[in-house]
């Protein structure tokens, strides 16, 4: 008999779920037979979610103990629950089941889903193909899902809805690859946007719609026109098969703005509009959204030294231009503010005003080495050669004079209207002192001299009056064998004096080579006495001499004021 008894049992193992019949209830538990000698009980609240739960009704428990201290088998519906619940998840990541969840909450960076009761984790990416902005949109509602990662460590189940759409979307890119056509026009979705287009979600292919083919008009950024999760009608431009990529246009939907210009616009119209977009050669005036035209840096100002537009015009500035060329086929317009005023160069009052002999203050603009330019009005430029700044410093190069910004005064040279050319002068704002310098360095006069300068021939002397003269260098020995070095002051005598070239060539060696000749002195200002024996044409050569010394007197203070100005 207890072999026949024996056999009606099922053999049970502790930490497993088996399946029981519910044989009995009460208010705080549930009496299970699993097929064990004796029947099992589990706490009533661990079917809360069986209200309906009767006798006769199969559920699965799981056993912890065979036999208590009290010889009760121990079972639980909760733990087995658990395991099973993961041994679904298990076998739904194994064999890329779809299941069914409930969003629970939103929590950071995602949803969290319970499935078989237990909690998972969805990504915001993981969500939909397209960008999800409001999560709380979902929370409370049921969600088919794919489990695609499981950490047993730490409890954590990874879930995704994308790929359902994904494997949906595929068939549906598929197609629409396979009909897509240049021109064909499509309606999509505004699913991304940057600083240089939108995305646009055409029904499971993406497409790019580049901030230049927006609007025939001229924008800074796409959201001047367009929102997310917009709904529009794009052009298809061009496509790559391969790569799949999708250009798409929306301007193109419509007609271009240089169709319906004025035709009363032509060469020499005025026009008015913004200013939008500066160059390093110009400025883009955009007369009306689509229609924009050119206005070369070179046509901004009369003035030759605007160098940069950006301090001429800057964007959003509304200005009035002349239009320049106008080219319909061809969409180019060239347009010119300066038109708008008179070109100084065509003023019948140009001749008189800037008549040879005539006065003018100017600003320095522009420095060479032949010379400088100087800006007598906007638009009106002359040249000062580097020979017409002094007349007794040589000037190597203008800036050794002046500088860039600085005001001079000149005198007009010479004028030619039609090629626009202006010679001007400044040191024939003052008499030629070399007119009366020829008279006072004549050949044979001895004077007071520093050497400045020496190089492989000549050095370069400093004489009275702050002028420059030159010495060979076999003319600086002197009386005791030495040679004379920079910095020195000693006596030189003329020996060449060159007006037109404004040379002087000056010895000191034939100083006391020459000892027996008179010695003519200018430079110290100290005219000897005359002898008695003097003729009459000395006497009057001498007396000549001293007339010269007050005017080179008088020279000097003008020239000390000019240094010191």
């Amino acid at each position: 008999m207890e072999e026949l008894y024996d056999n009606t049992l099922a053999q049970v193992n502790e930490k497993e779920v088996v399946t029981g019949s519910v044989v009995g209830i009460t208010d705080r538990e549930v009496i299970l037979n699993i097929g064990f000698k004796s029947d099992g009980l589990v706490p009533a609240s661990e079917f809360r979610d069986m209200p309906d739960l009767k006798i006769g009704d199969e559920v699965e428990v799981y056993v912890e103990n065979q036999e208590d201290p009290n010889g009760q088998l121990v079972l639980s519906r909760k733990k087995a629950k658990v395991i099973t619940a993961w041994q679904k998840i298990q076998r739904a990541l194994d064999e890329d089941l779809v299941i069914d969840g409930f969003v629970k909450r939103r929590t950071k960076g995602g949803l969290i889903v319970d499935i078989y009761s237990i909690e998972a984790f969805l990504p915001g990416s993981q969500i939909d193909v397209k960008p999800i902005r409001d999560f709380d949109i979902f929370v409370g509602k049921k969600m088919e899902v794919k489990v695609v990662k499981i950490n047993y460590a730490n409890d954590n189940v990874v879930v995704s809805h994308k790929v359902l759409i994904e494997k949906d979307l595929e068939a549906q890119r598929a197609q629409i690859l396979n009909n897509l056509e240049k021109g064909q026009v499509l309606e999509g979705v505004i699913k991304n946007m940057t600083n240089f287009g939108v995305f646009i979600d055409l029904g499971g292919v993406d497409g790019l719609l580049h901030i230049t083919d927006i609007s025939w008009g001229r924008i800074n950024h796409p959201s001047e026109v367009l929102n997310l999760d917009q709904k529009v009608n794009v052009v298809v431009l061009d496509f790559d098969e391969d790569k799949k990529r999708i250009s798409l246009g929306m301007k193109q939907l419509q007609a271009h703005p240089w169709d319906s210009l004025s035709q009363d616009i032509q060469v020499g119209s005025r026009v008015k509009g913004k200013i939008v977009n500066v160059a390093d050669y110009g400025a883009f005036l955009e007369i009306m959204p689509g229609v924009e035209g050119l206005i070369h840096v070179s046509e901004m100002s009369w003035s030759q030294h605007l160098r940069n537009p950006q301090e001429f015009l800057k964007v959003s500035d509304e200005v009035e231009a002349v239009v320049l060329t106008l080219d319909r086929n061809e969409r180019k317009m060239s347009l010119g503010i300066k038109q708008l005023t008179e070109d100084p160069w065509t003023r019948p009052d140009l001749t008189a005003k800037y008549a040879v002999g005539t006065r003018h203050k100017g600003i320095v603009r522009n420095l060479t080495n032949f010379g400088l330019f100087l800006e007598l009005e906007e638009g009106i430029d002359g040249l000062v050669h580097v020979s017409d700044l002094s007349w007794t410093k040589k000037i190597k190069h203008p800036s050794d004079f002046t500088k860039v910004g600085e005001d001079l005064e000149v005198v007009v040279l010479e004028l030619d209207v039609e090629n626009r050319r202006l010679a001007l002068g400044h040191k024939q704002l003052e008499e030629n002192p070399w007119d009366t310098f020829e008279s006072v360095f004549t050949p044979g006069s001895v004077h007071r001299c520093t050497i400045l300068a020496k190089n492989d021939k000549v050095a370069t002397l400093e004489l009275p009056y702050g002028i420059e003269g030159f010495a060979s260098l076999k003319q600086l020995q002197k009386e005791d064998g030495s040679w004379a070095d920079v910095g020195e002051s000693l006596d030189f005598k003329v020996q060449e004096f060159s007006k037109d070239e404004k040379r002087i060539m000056l010895s000191h060696t034939r100083t006391w080579q020459e000892k027996d000749e008179p010695k003519k002195d200018v430079g110290k200002q100290q005219p000897r006495p005359a002898a008695k024996t003097d003729k009459p044409a000395q006497k009057e050569e001498r007396g000549a001499t001293l007339g010269d010394l007050e005017a080179l007197s008088a020279l000097k203070e003008q020239l000390e004021g000019r240094r010191n100005s």
